[in-house]
């Protein structure tokens, strides 16, 4: 079971006596995208090694339902941030102007929605998805995106028998034949084809909607726009804590994993290296986070990828990217470059 995780954080007068540091703290409700992973290791490091104290924070931090139901969280005013997907965003920027939250540090810079199937099953190309059914969970960026890659792609959706199925159960319907695809999260369901002893690479076949023309962008932290606008200061904080673990778990992982061993004993710790290492190699690290640092994003490709939401969706408006990520709140870019940047 998943502990949740409250990170005290002390203040300087925490010394003299009567005064609690905890009392002036400021509380944030902080939900991850998923189940504990190793791509959460970063969250629980920064609250291990102070880093959450240190700016005057108390966050607690719960597991998510899936990333674009973090944005749904954080609307709800449940939450004053959490680890979710761009693109869910973006929609409720349209739908619910100065409402949606806003991305503060966007972590990964390719997506990580894939269709995946079977090697030698009946799917050699996307289109052949029509007529099939797939394996969709509900709340899952993958599965509201689903139409915007049909659209890229060129095939119809509308043709695709979509099964709501839970997350756990996509890998073993589609090795059972009960469905002809799935709508994963490549990091996620690549781990679990090794933990059911699957060759990820051999045995089945990936159609990442990066490839097949959604040049979109995907999980990073988000904010409350009640959080944004009456406390940047926390803002400012939870960015600067979370980015110095997300370096610190870089040039040390398996420190970082320890960290989660302590939260949930049950996690295996190989495994979650893998999908860590994963992370790093396919979503986090790309050129242009080489070039502008973890958390930023090209402003230009951002709008792209807003027109293509909104074309997809048909959405009654058009948000500004500044309605959808702001770089206020990042550190310096030395502090936030890539070690294969030249750190």
């Amino acid at each position: 079971m998943l502990k949740t995780r409250h990170i005290a954080a002390l203040a300087g007068a925490l010394a003299l006596a009567g005064v609690s540091g905890a009392a002036s703290a400021t509380e944030i409700r902080f939900s991850l995208d998923w189940k504990l992973q190793g791509v959460h290791a970063w969250y629980y490091l920064a609250e291990e090694k102070g880093y959450f104290a240190e700016e005057g924070l108390e966050v607690t931090i719960d597991q998510g339902e899936g990333s674009a139901a973090t944005v749904t969280r954080i609307l709800s005013g449940a939450y004053d941030a959490g680890f979710g997907d761009m693109n869910a965003i973006i929609q409720n920027a349209a739908a619910r102007p100065g409402e949606a939250p806003v991305m503060v540090y966007q972590i990964y810079n390719n997506p990580p929605f894939a269709v995946l199937t079977t090697a030698d099953g009946p799917i050699a190309t996307l289109s052949d998805l029509e007529g099939r059914a797939v394996a969709a969970p509900p709340g899952s960026a993958s599965t509201k995106l689903f139409p915007a890659l049909a659209e890229a792609a060129g095939f119809d959706a509308s043709k695709v028998e979509q099964l709501s199925i839970a997350p756990n159960l996509q890998e073993q319907m589609l090795i059972q034949g009960q469905v002809q695809g799935a709508l994963v999260f490549n990091v996620t369901a690549y781990i679990n084809l090794l933990g059911q002893g699957r060759d990820p690479d051999g045995d089945f076949r990936w159609f990442p909607y990066g490839e097949a023309g959604l040049d979109i962008y995907s999980n990073g932290v988000m904010v409350s726009q009640k959080l944004l606008e009456e406390n940047p200061e926390a803002v400012a904080g939870l960015v600067r804590a979370i980015n110095r673990a997300v370096q610190d778990t870089i040039a040390d992982p398996d420190a970082a994993l320890a960290v989660l061993s302590e939260v949930e004993p049950l996690l295996d710790l190989d495994t979650e290296r893998k999908r860590l290492d994963f992370a790093l190699a396919n979503l986090i690290v790309s050129p242009e986070s080489a070039e502008l640092g973890i958390g930023d994003l090209d402003t230009d490709r951002l709008a792209r990828g807003i027109d293509t939401i909104v074309s997809i969706y048909e959405l009654p408006m058009t948000p500004a990217p500044a309605e959808v990520f702001t770089a206020e709140f990042l550190p310096p870019l030395e502090e936030r470059r890539l070690p294969t940047a030249g750190n």
